[in-house]
């Protein structure tokens, strides 16, 4: 496996950029170091790559574009298949990267690398399948029209897309918008995180060694602060899939005609009914608030809990963070550290915030560098920021409420939508909270999440535009284009 990988550093060790089918240095002469959450040392360099060079991968993206367009769709598909069986062969370091940029568990490294290879393989599929279907439109379906016109309407590609995941996902979350948008007749760049930059790098590979024709595929690193708003505001980008935080809304505002997909992150709320089995309800809110840390954009953020089963609920609650373990990554612990000094301090100021205004704390507060445990918080009132504001860290809030009503209401009056859920033995209980609770999903009986990931996920307000999964995400990389035949007399079926 090393020596699948071994073209892709340089020999100082630095980690290349890959445009127009080669693996380069910046001429820069600079690189850009990525940070051992775990034990802060700067466990790797990448390319510190120039707006010269950000425009050479525009340019060999675009100049490609036009032949790939031209691939017949099962060829597409056939090295699609083929970037999968590559990660799978070649998949454990890329998961040790995992764990070396963002402190992912090792066990959840290897699964993200596989499950990444899956929704490769499905989305070839997939694309056959969808766009691969045109629509005949006729034109005395409208009143008043003869059938004299064929509207012919079929799928094309938007041209290059710009593709930047963010770190807690960094392998899953790029291939879920490059896939899409290869299987779509586009050619992508890739701009991976900052931190997960080189596990991207190592998947991209596998793109590369598929044998891709040259351009198709690139992946440009750098300084955000250098070529950030040079790349989303490039003139030959045709779309950006971006999923990250307010960096969205700014890139947004900057995007112009420019199509938008976009994921931007949530205040997730579990709302525990009267009714519920709390064993199920204390599980799902542990597993979902702690998982990776908190790092997810749907881990449970805040729950809405009745007052009568509150106190019964925070036990149980309180025994399951109790069972967690804190520690390395490579270790497999439930909590490892966070991915930077900057989050765990934007972590802790939420928790000192809470701690002054009153909130009940149900953990100790340790912290060891970006190491948090898990902090575990109740009778945490909306004059709270953490009532509110997304922590992404292993720290969850509890605020009772009096009725079903009131909890929606706290939901709906966040700037985020992304998703949220609620445990109720009652279907219709169920289905009057997800008719009222304004987000892209709602889960009954369990815990946020994204996936499988030919489910559509969507955000709304603040939390995103557009939607993924795989068959949304086909679609979302192409446009529309219509063909009118005109004939020289009206022209009836069977007529």
């Amino acid at each position: 496996m090393a020596e699948f990988y071994a073209h892709i550093k340089a020999s100082s060790g630095a980690h290349k950029y890959f445009c127009n089918g080669q693996w380069l240095e910046s001429s820069s002469g600079k690189t850009v170091p990525v940070t051992n959450p775990s034990t802060l040392q700067k466990d790797y360099q990448v390319q510190a790559c120039t707006q010269e060079e950000v425009n050479n991968v525009f340019a060999a993206a675009k100049a490609a574009q036009l032949s790939w367009a031209k691939t017949p769709l099962w060829k597409r598909a056939e090295y699609l298949h083929k970037v999968a069986v590559l990660m799978r062969q070649n998949a454990q370091p890329m998961a040790d990267c995992l764990v070396k940029e963002i402190a992912k568990p090792a066990k959840d490294a290897l699964t993200e690398v596989i499950r990444s290879a899956d929704l490769i393989d499905y989305t070839a599929e997939e694309g056959l399948r969808s766009l691969g279907e045109g629509q005949l439109l006729t034109s005395d379906s409208f009143p008043g029209q003869p059938r004299n016109k064929l509207c012919l309407v079929s799928k094309v590609p938007l041209g290059v897309v710009l593709c930047i995941p963010p770190f807690n996902y960094p392998v899953n979350l790029a291939v879920s918008k490059l896939a899409p948008s290869l299987m779509a007749g586009n050619a992508v760049v890739l701009k991976p995180p900052s931190q997960g930059v080189v596990a991207g790098i190592h998947m991209l590979a596998c793109f590369a060694a598929a044998g891709l024709p040259a351009g198709v595929v690139n992946v440009i690193t750098g300084k955000g602060s250098e070529i950030g708003d040079f790349l989303t505001t490039h003139p030959a980008v045709n779309c950006i899939s971006f999923t990250g935080g307010d960096t969205g809304i700014s890139i947004s505002h900057k995007a112009g005609m420019v199509p938008l997909q976009m994921e931007l992150g949530g205040k997730d709320a579990c709302i525990v009914c009267s009714d519920a089995d709390l064993d199920l309800a204390a599980s799902h809110i542990v597993k979902g608030g702690f998982s990776y840390s908190g790092q997810r954009c749907t881990a449970v953020k805040v729950v809405l809990a009745m007052q009568d089963i509150a106190d019964e609920l925070v036990a149980k609650v309180h025994a399951g963070v109790a069972k967690l373990s804190v520690g390395r990554p490579e270790d497999n612990a439930d909590i490892t550290p966070v991915v930077s000094e900057a989050s765990a301090n934007f972590i802790q100021g939420l928790v000192e915030d809470a701690r002054e205004k009153g909130a009940q704390f149900l953990t100790e507060w340790r912290r060891e560098n970006n190491l948090i445990a898990p902090v575990l918080l109740d009778h945490v009132t909306p004059d709270m920021r953490i009532a509110w504001e997304e922590p992404f860290g292993p720290v969850l809030p509890v605020l009772r409420v009096g009725s079903i009503d009131e909890a929606v209401h706290h939901c709906n009056s966040s700037n985020l939508g992304l998703q949220g859920c609620v445990f109720t033995r009652d279907i219709n209980t169920a289905m009057r909270v997800s008719d009222a609770m304004q987000t892209g999903t709602v889960q009954v009986n369990a815990a946020p999440a994204r996936g499988p990931d030919h489910f559509p996920f969507q955000g709304f307000r603040d939390s995103g535009i557009g939607s993924q999964g795989i068959k949304n995400s086909l679609a979302m990389m192409t446009k529309i284009k219509s063909t009118v035949i005109n004939l020289d007399k009206e022209s009836y079926t069977l007529g």
